[in-house]
């Protein structure tokens, strides 16, 4: 619990038998995390027998992909605060405190994963990774005129309760590309969003997406049609989903100037 209020982890699973048990037990270790949901997609022989004993509680989702991982993960999650991370060893346990300290502020806090102080020797965050993952999310910044942004595929993440019921419904990716499409949404909705650095270490065994070039590029380039086509259906569509047609009071967004918090139009 964090100031009264409860916290859930998602883990979605896949292909994180060896590592799984540990990621539980070191987010449960920081005292701080009331429950952990363990999304099965489909994942290897084994895993849920790692799953068993540790205090998580696991649910499956059938339908193959990360977002929809994710999404049945929100759906599960009872904690006022709901963080999502990888059980694959790759990020950190107490790093679940810098998000939680943020909240207080902010409706999400995404994580960063290019602080070349924080990439842990063997992490798979090499140039092309870094570089690209930097790329698209100044991107984002641009189109959208939002704060600060440096990764746009980091998995570690967490939204207030309230905040997540505001853009669940809009949700439509279920893919690896669902990341980008959550923090378009929290843009264009309007929430106080932040991104600060986190812990990024070497993966226990190998991602069925990043570990293979070509799948990374392939994944790179649909991110940016996303950008792209959110941005121009944001300029003409009234598709709540992409920001028009939404009420004034939800088109906006609150941006710290000093204190109190000032509002500012989003778009």
């Amino acid at each position: 619990m964090w100031r009264g209020r409860t916290v859930s982890v998602i883990f979605p699973t896949y292909n994180e038998k060896d590592s799984i048990r540990a990621a539980i037990q070191e987010f449960f270790a920081t005292g701080v995390v009331d429950e952990i949901v363990v999304v099965n997609n489909n994942a290897v022989p084994g895993t849920s027998e790692e799953v068993a004993g540790t205090g998580a509680r696991e649910v499956h989702e059938p339908r193959q992909g990360y977002g929809y991982a994710i999404q049945r993960g929100f759906r599960e999650a009872t904690g006022d605060l709901i963080i999502v991370a990888e059980p694959d060893g790759t990020f950190v346990g107490r790093d679940v405190l810098k998000l939680l300290v943020y909240s207080d502020d902010f409706d999400v806090v995404y994580g960063t994963r290019t602080t070349w102080e924080l990439i842990w020797e063997g992490a798979n965050m090499g140039m092309f990774l870094r570089w690209g993952n930097w790329a698209v999310a100044k991107l984002i910044e641009v189109l959208f005129n939002t704060t600060s942004l440096s990764d746009v595929g980091c998995t570690m993440r967490l939204i207030d309760r309230r905040a997540l019921e505001r853009i669940q419904p809009y949700f439509t990716v279920g893919g690896s590309h669902f990341g980008p499409e959550m923090m378009l949404l929290s843009l264009l909705h309007g929430l106080r969003i932040v991104q600060i650095p986190v812990n990024y270490r070497r993966r226990v065994g190998q991602s069925m997406v990043t570990g293979d070039f070509w799948k990374a590029v392939r994944l790179g380039l649909r991110m940016i049609l996303l950008v792209l086509e959110y941005r121009l259906r944001s300029l003409w569509s009234r598709d709540p989903r992409f920001g028009r047609g939404l009420p004034p009071e939800v088109r906006r967004r609150r941006r710290p100037t000093g204190d109190p918090i000032q509002e500012k139009l989003t778009l």
